[in-house]
């Protein structure tokens, strides 16, 4: 009987910095996993739209930081921000503290809500793009992997016509990435096969 691989010494995607746990137990654990829950999708759609300029390893060091801060990603309490609950976070060290991104976070919530009324649920709207399966992709370097795509841009337009922000088609490609619409995972990647 042959032993299991280590974790260690499974082959993964290139961007992973296997010395960086964190990164790796988020490759390993949620990155590209189809995601169908809308708390889940909300705190995505939150947390993308932070990231943008700075490095995703920042965001994710800072993630429960965001959930404390953000009531758990609570859709609904989101929505109902304030300007006093608005000026704490902007004075929240846990969290990015940028004034266009928590006041986008908080119109996106109610945008959200407004999704959820028209389609069931988010996940209804957002998987609808792909018929609800996953495309799979084959990227054999990392120069491949595009930063946006058509469908990213088709998502993005209308996510700003419902009047969302911080949702430009990168945005929503490395949301398409995270919540597992693509799959990213380069072909040697033990993920791959898996999803």
């Amino acid at each position: 009987m042959q032993p299991e691989k280590s974790l260690d010494r499974l082959k993964r995607c290139w961007w992973l910095e296997e010395s960086d746990t964190l990164m790796t137990e988020y490759h390993d654990n949620e990155w590209g996993i189809p995601l169908h829950d809308d708390r889940r999708l909300f705190e995505v759609l939150i947390l993308d739209g932070a990231q943008a300029g700075l490095s995703w390893r920042t965001i994710l060091n800072k993630r429960e930081n965001y959930r404390k801060a953000f009531d758990d990603f609570d859709v609904k309490k989101v929505a109902a921000y304030g300007v006093k609950k608005t000026q704490a976070l902007l004075h929240d060290k846990g969290i990015v503290r940028n004034k266009l991104k928590i006041a986008s976070a908080v119109r996106n919530a109610k945008v959200f809500m407004d999704i959820q009324k028209e389609f069931g649920s988010f996940d209804v709207y957002i998987w609808k793009f792909v018929s609800g399966k996953p495309i799979q992709n084959k990227w054999k370097r990392m120069s491949d992997l595009p930063a946006h795509t058509e469908l990213s841009d088709t998502i993005s337009k209308d996510l700003k016509r419902r009047g969302m922000n911080f949702v430009g088609s990168t945005i929503i490609y490395a949301i398409m990435q995270t919540i597992g619409i693509v799959n990213d995972h380069r072909e040697g990647c033990f993920k791959y096969n898996k999803l």
